[in-house]
């Protein structure tokens, strides 16, 4: 049947407005996700890295079942170069006594942070950088602590319960971290949100989201220890957020703190995030940073 004109008229105008109302965000979605598809592996790793399926591996390297294999050409800056990868250079941040409120500054931590003062009455030095293994394989070589089956020696040393990482500060001549310690080291007298300030929980930020995303899919380990450089307080201390949450020593025994490689939402990267796990396991997910007294 024959519409009339006046009828036409308004089909047509009810088609440009559904057309408006639908097809815009649609070209939107498709734009922002063609964006992130093509732009989101380059922004995730830093420079003197390339993205290599889940990983940054330097220029000369390949992955191979989930790690970077292969002598680099180069390193990036503050890596030394080996054989098989880039290790960074370890080394100790000073963290002035002092006070932070946690909990209150944060209304996702309201139900899971129980609001209190942290006191740190000395200053105390803390690792940099999470231990990697080849700093625990030096460890192995002076038979105190047992082989790590790791085979990147820039990558941070995982898998080890909570006395083989007491057993290797005690070596490297400091303990586990003391949980306040810690938080005042990532937190700062100020309560930051993240390791790095209150705002941007983006993948270049940290190691994190490469398991089940949104960073990337199917990781099987973290990234080297120190690669990811924006992951890093005001005063110096690299991967409190991402690579491998880490173990520490609290009055009730052994907890663990931080994110990982394996977290997918942003509040697991918080300051005040906490896990409890069994001191007597190891999982591929935490490592350790040692203390320094």
């Amino acid at each position: 049947m024959q519409q009339s004109p006046d009828r036409a008229k308004l089909t047509r105008r009810a088609m440009a407005i559904a057309s408006l109302g639908v097809g815009v965000p649609l070209i939107l979605v498709l734009t922002i996700r063609s964006g992130c598809e093509q732009s989101a592996p380059p922004a995730r790793c830093p420079a003197g890295t390339h993205p290599y399926g889940t990983r940054c591996c330097a220029e000369g390297q390949t992955q191979q079942g989930g790690a970077c294999v292969g002598k680099p050409r180069a390193c990036p800056v503050k890596f030394v170069l080996s054989d098989d990868g880039c290790v960074v250079r370890p080394s100790r941040v000073r963290i002035a006594a002092g006070t932070v409120r946690v909990g209150p500054g944060d209304w996702e931590a309201q139900g899971l942070v129980e609001p209190r003062d942290v006191m740190v009455s000395s200053a105390f030095e803390i690792d940099a950088f999470e231990v990697t293994v080849d700093r625990w394989q030096a460890c192995a070589e002076a038979g105190d602590c047992a082989p790590s089956t790791q085979s990147e020696r820039g990558a941070s040393v995982r898998g080890v319960t909570f006395e083989q990482a007491r057993q290797f500060c005690v070596w490297a001549g400091g303990g586990i971290p003391t949980e306040d310690a810690w938080i005042l080291a990532a937190a700062g007298t100020t309560a930051r949100r993240y390791p790095w300030g209150n705002t941007g929980a983006v993948c270049r930020r940290a190691d994190w989201g490469r398991l089940r995303g949104p960073c990337t899919r199917g990781a099987t380990g973290p990234e080297w220890a120190g690669l990811i450089e924006e992951d890093r307080t005001p005063e110096g201390v690299v991967g409190l957020a991402g690579g491998v949450a880490e173990w520490v020593r609290s009055p009730r025994g052994s907890v663990v703190r931080g994110g990982s490689y394996k977290s997918q939402l942003a509040t697991e990267l918080r300051t005040w995030r906490r896990d409890e796990r069994a001191a007597d396991a190891g999982y591929d997910d935490v490592g350790v940073r040692c203390m320094y007294e």
